[in-house]
């Protein structure tokens, strides 16, 4: 009979990797009942003993109480912008600042790919286990936007395998998908209350709400 401790790790585990295929991969194992069937027991487990709570734990993610304000965090290395151009000129001259940059005459192929227009977020991971989120800012410093980021459940609590770097940052988008969108806009007018304008400001709005538990029914 496993302790409660390896019970509740267990369940953490699976969990995890349950959350993982369903929001990544698209893709999940089990539906909906085993999984509540598994979180509640692990609830159970660890509101009968509070020490068994780890920060990676998929009980942590909702439900941090609201905070006064955020706190500045330096990012480890500084997190740059992608710049804009708008004619064939702008867009010659990049071509021409690549191919000095690789110093050959080498022909140069390019992929494109449509942009995602989110909030730029930077995540720090230690040992595996995120321990901090923080926006772009001004490159070098950001907001700690930590406890709105754990709502998220595509953003993985700890990271899978076994060999993981002591220290990594990972960077991306938070954005909101156009039936997301939509459906917020939905809500709000049910409510009687004011419309969000676009998707990238109302992902970027939600993401920086006082009140984590907001975020999460905005960024499902």
């Amino acid at each position: 009979m496993p302790s409660s401790n390896e019970r509740a790790q267990t369940l953490r585990t699976q969990l995890n990797r349950w959350l993982y295929e369903y929001h990544v991969l698209d893709d999940p194992s089990v539906d909906d009942a085993a999984y509540d069937r598994a979180f509640d027991e692990l609830v159970a487990l660890e509101e009968a003993d509070p020490e068994l709570v780890t920060p990676d734990s998929p009980t942590q993610r909702v439900g941090a109480p609201a905070s006064s304000r955020f706190q500045k965090v330096r990012h480890l290395t500084a997190m740059g912008s992608l710049e804009k151009v708008t004619d064939d000129d702008a867009i010659l001259k990049w071509a021409d600042d690549v191919r000095k940059r690789i110093d050959n005459d080498d022909p140069v192929a390019y992929v494109l790919e449509p942009k995602i227009d989110g909030l730029a977020i930077n995540l720090t991971y230690e040992d595996g286990l995120f321990v901090r989120g923080a926006t772009r800012g001004d490159g070098e410093v950001g907001e700690d936007v930590t406890a709105n980021l754990r709502t998220i459940p595509s953003i993985p609590m700890r990271l899978l395998g076994d060999d993981v770097p002591a220290l990594v940052e990972v960077r991306g988008e938070v954005y909101m998908p156009i039936a997301a969108f939509d459906a917020l806009n939905k809500r709000q007018a049910d409510a009687g209350d004011r419309l969000f304008a676009n998707p990238r400001n109302s992902a970027a709005g939600s993401l920086k709400l006082l009140d984590a538990r907001l975020c999460a029914e905005r960024l499902p």
